[in-house]
This record gives structure tokens, sequence and C-alpha cells, in this order.
């Protein structure tokens, strides 16, 4: 019983240690630090460890930053409400439940693939290597997992987290390629995607690779995860074609969303989700970060819907609903690389140059005969590289040459992954529905069902 207590202590006293380290008050060299956690953490259960943590000064900030983060992964997940209903808001009626049920796929296939490999592939540790099936399901709760010894929250927090983020990149493709894809190609081709490319570009930067190593940044992940999506989405729209009718003699021909409203919902519900895309991307509770983040997330929010709404209505001669929409997530995009690095005033110029940039793209890649419906390369393609390079511009976190280099390589990699992989599956099963599906609607012709059967169906969709 003596042992037991004198073990406790020692646990105490360095979950202290680990308390007073994050203030900048660290009184023991961290190898000793690490000694004792370990001597305590072997030789006691982990239920009476974790009770004599949770009883340690240590504890409140643990649990704080813990509840964050799950809250976090819960705004995240909103975001993903967010995507469907832009999508399908700015997608044509008679294809509202195909592009509805693609979203539906892809936060199921992403955690589940997530959980399987993703997650140890993207961070390796000590017995993961390249090898990184299965290996989640292995662990055990331990003091070194579920405690500020492990970070300032739980490893099954962690995983939910990034779980979270990891499905995003898909739900980006989705829009880009929707009115045309085959629905069984876009799934193969996702779960490819979200399960082996995604967290392998992931772990050169958030894993400690060769791009952390070189001092690469990119806090909530504008190259990572909004760059990878958008230049997957562009091999991907290359491989698939325009829509039919869109461009005739040469002349772009605008195929209409059916419902702004439904736009403009999942536009304030994304809005809302990047707060807790990039503040919890602090990793923990720290009021100043924290509170920083929201304010350079909302102020580049805002510039980038000005910024777009003015552009678009000085060179198109009209106030653009859905252009204005894109530039709040063109801000969004872009202050995510440097969220916690760029000052409040840097943020509006961040924000306003991606909402001024995102509507010459759109009206770039619409001249060069690349039909995205939703703008979704444009607004996280090109607007994740500017919100990368934005980090050394309007920064000091990083120089700018490790940044261009960064979101290259994690942009190329992305394109040339999915030109590969879409352009095989096109040979082998095909990508792109027949000209009748495609007029009659995917809803009709891949689902048999319609979203809205008591309005008129197909006959009054546009």
């Amino acid at each position: 019983m003596k042992i037991k207590k004198t073990l406790l202590a020692l646990l105490l006293g360095s979950s202290a240690f680990l308390l007073a380290g994050s203030l900048g008050a660290q009184e023991l060299p961290v190898e000793k630090a690490a000694e004792v956690v370990e001597a305590a953490t072997d030789a006691i259960s982990f239920e009476d460890g974790y009770a004599a943590f949770m009883k340690t000064p240590g504890a409140a900030f643990f649990t704080i930053s813990n509840l964050w983060l799950l809250i976090s992964a819960a705004l995240v997940f909103i975001m993903h409400l967010g995507f469907a209903t832009v999508e399908s808001g700015l997608g044509q009626a008679k294809n509202t439940v195909n592009i509805l049920f693609k979203n539906v796929f892809i936060i199921c296939m992403g955690l589940l693939t997530y959980a399987l490999w993703g997650f140890n592939a993207m961070y390796p540790g000590e017995f993961n290597g390249f090898f990184a099936a299965g290996s989640w399901f292995d662990v055990e709760a331990s003091l070194d997992l579920m405690t500020s010894e492990y970070a300032d929250y739980t490893w099954y927090t962690d995983f939910i987290f990034q779980g979270m983020f990891a499905a995003t990149a898909a739900t980006i493709v989705s829009g880009a390629v929707a009115e045309r894809v085959k629905l069984s190609s876009f799934m193969i081709f996702a779960t490819l995607l979200v399960a082996f490319a995604y967290p392998i570009t992931g772990s050169w930067q958030w894993g400690g690779g060769w791009l952390a190593e070189r001092g690469f940044y990119d806090f909530a992940g504008s190259s990572l995860v909004h760059a990878f999506g958008g230049f997957a989405a562009l091999a991907c729209v290359m491989v698939l074609g325009p829509r039919s009718g869109k461009y005739i003699n040469g002349q772009i021909r605008p195929i209409l969303g059916h419902s702004m409203p439904l736009a403009t919902i999942g536009v304030f519900l994304l809005f809302l989700g990047w707060f807790g895309f990039n503040g919890g991307s602090v990793l923990n509770a720290d009021p100043f970060l924290v509170s920083l983040v929201f304010v350079t997330t909302a102020l580049a929010a805002a510039a980038g819907g000005l910024g777009a709404m003015f552009t678009s209505w000085i060179f198109l001669k009209k106030p653009d609903l859905s252009m204005s929409l894109n530039g709040i997530l063109a801000g969004l995009v872009g202050i995510t690389a440097g969220a916690d690095s760029i000052m409040p005033f840097w943020a509006i110029v961040t924000g306003l140059i991606a909402g001024v940039l995102v509507v010459f793209s759109i009206i770039f890649f619409d001249k060069i005969k690349i039909d995205d419906p939703v703008g979704a390369i444009s607004v996280h393609g090109v607007c994740g590289i500017f919100g990368t390079l934005a980090v050394a511009l309007f920064s000091d976190a990083a120089g700018f040459g490790i940044q261009l280099i960064g979101t290259l390589a994690v942009g190329a990699f992305a394109f040339i992954f999915s030109i590969v992989v879409f352009g095989l599956l096109k040979v082998v099963m095909g990508v792109r529905v027949s000209p009748e599906e495609e007029s009659e609607g995917l809803d009709i012709g891949e689902h048999g069902q319609e979203a809205y059967p008591d309005f008129g169906g197909t006959s009054h969709a546009r």
C-alpha cells in the first residue's frame, strides 16, 4: 500500500509538472519527467492512475481542452451538412437525391476507413510504419494515451477530430463532378482517395514528415485538406468532361442551381463549422489562441464575401449571390493555413484577396471548359494555394519557398493520384452516366426516387 501511494504521488507530481511546463514554468528536465510518468504508468492500473491524474491541477486544463476538441469535431461534422446543402442547392433539382446520397456515403465511409487504416497511416508511430491497418483497434486504455502525457486530449478525441477532417477531400470532389458522374465509380474513387491518398499527404506535415521537418506551415489545412481536394477535383473533372449543354458552339450556357436558399444555408453552416475546423486546430483550449483564431476566421470570411460580391458586381454587371457565397468560402479557405499566425488586419487582407481571386478563377475555368457546378476547384484548390502562401506573405510562421514547395507537392500528388485512379475507373467501368440518364436526372436513373415528387417531379425540374 505504501509503494502504491508513493507511485501515485509521483504521478501527481508529474501531472503538476506538465501543467507548469505548459505555462512556461518548467522545473525538471523533460527526460526526467517522462521517466517519472512512465514509472507510475507501469506500476499502477489505468483506473487508479487516471483517477489520480484527474485530481491534479493539470486535469482542469486537460478536461476543458478535451471537451473543446470534441465540440470542434461536432462542428466539423456539421460542415458535411453544409457541403450537402451547398452542392444540392447549386445543382439542378433532378439531381438532388444523388448529391445528398454521395454526401451521406462520404461521411460514413470516411470515418470507417480512417479508423481502419488512415489514422495510423497519417500519424506513424513506433509500431505502425507502413502497415497501419488494424493497429488502431489494438490500443488499450493507458495513462500515456488518456492523459496530458499524450496531449491536451485523449487518443479517442484525437481520432474523432481528425476523422471528421478526412472525408472533406472527397466532399470537395463530389461537388465538382456533380450531375454527370456514375455513382458506383465515384464511391470507389472517393474511398481510395480518403483511405489512402489523404493520409499520405497529411503525414508529410501533421504526421511529422518531410514537410514538417523543412518548416512548412499549414495550421488547419489550406493545402492538406482544401488544395488536396481541389486538385483531386480538377483531375476528375478533366477525365469526366463537362455537363451536357454547358458549352455550345464556343459559348458558355449557364446551368442554374435549383435552390439558392439551400445554397445559402449551406454556406452559413460551413461558416459555423469552420470555427471548429480552425478553432479546434489549436489542439487545446488556450484562451488567447482560440479567440484569435475565431476572430481571424470570421474576418477573413467576411472580407472574402465582400471581395467576391463587389468584384462580380463590377465585372458581371449584376450582384451575384453564388459568387458572394463562394467568396465567403474562399476567405475561409484562405485563412485556414495561418489562422493562428496571421493577425486580424492581415486576415482581412487575406480574405479580401481570396474573395477577388475566386471570382476570376471561376470565370477562367469556365472559359477553358472545365465544368465545376459549385466552384470547388477555385474555392478549395486555387484559394488553398493562396492561403498557404499567405502564411509567408502576412506572418513570420514560414518562408515563401517552403510554402510554395509544400502546397505544390500536395496539390500535385492529389492531381496525379486522382487522374490515374479516375482514369483507370473510366477504362474499366466508366465514370459517366449515359446521355439519357443525365438528361432525365440522376435521381431517377441512379436512385429511382425524386427529391421533390410533390412539386411536379422531373417535368418541372430545370
